[in-house]
């Protein structure tokens, strides 16, 4: 009896682990949209985002909606916009040596970017990175939500980078548009960024606040995901706010 109690503790921590840290065997693919409600030329990006979120759930790949704040100024302002996801964007210009930023951008696994409406380069670049591995596991464990924050542990182990961002998102949302260039039109957003936290440190306790637009409701996440110098994805995880 004794021997059947150890093994299911064992069984247990082993599924703990799992749920907690990304299959360093498979490569994770982190797929950043960049867009807007207040562009008439996003929603076709929104929804391609929440078709590849259904089609590889389960899997390592993490989709994420970076709402910029640019488009504010022409009739709607976006309530999960923040000029820090277009300081993002502008990060991103950089390394691609863009000299300017648009919406709907795509950018996989920080290494390309392209309309993110567009379903044949989606494709191609899903499966051009499933055959790479990934440099770094992550491991996120302690999760605790409180009334205003959630606050977790996370751990780099493997390979060499340069930041972790940690990113609570919000599953799905679906907002009624009264003006601007998608005025009288119903939008869904996917995985909706809600807040950030950049580290350095391979390991740390981080504490994300957990925005007022966000209701019991909501099914919450918070995605990790480690870059090099250049941006580039070197690693990722996910794991569910219960």
């Amino acid at each position: 009896m004794e021997m059947i109690k150890q093994l299911m503790m064992v069984l247990i921590l082993i599924v703990s682990v799992g749920v907690n840290a990304q299959d360093i065997d498979k490569t994770p693919i982190v797929l950043e949209l960049f867009t807007s409600q207040g562009c008439s030329s996003c929603p076709p990006a929104d929804k391609l985002l929440d078709e590849i979120k259904k089609q590889y759930k389960n899997q390592n790949v993490f989709v994420l909606s970076y709402h910029v704040d640019y488009w504010n100024r022409l009739g709607w302002k976006d309530p999960f916009s923040s000029p820090l996801f277009s300081d993002y964007q502008r990060e991103y210009a950089l390394q691609f040596n863009s000299r300017s930023i648009y919406t709907p951008q795509l950018v996989i696994n920080g290494s390309e970017h392209f309309t993110g409406s567009n379903r044949i380069k989606a494709d191609q670049a899903l499966k051009k990175y499933s055959s790479l591995k990934a440099n770094t596991e992550i491991v996120l464990s302690d999760v605790k939500k409180e009334t205003a924050s959630i606050t977790l542990d996370y751990k780099v182990n493997g390979g060499v980078f340069d930041n972790i961002t940690l990113a609570l998102v919000v599953s799905e949302r679906i907002t009624d548009i009264s003006r601007g260039e998608n005025r009288n039109r119903t939008l869904k957003n996917t995985n909706i960024v809600a807040g950030r936290i950049i580290k350095n440190a391979d390991s740390g306790n981080i504490s994300i606040t957990i925005p007022e637009w966000i209701s019991e409701k909501d099914e919450l996440a918070v995605i990790a995901y480690t870059q090099d110098k250049s941006l580039k994805t070197t690693g990722a995880t996910r794991i569910e706010i219960l």
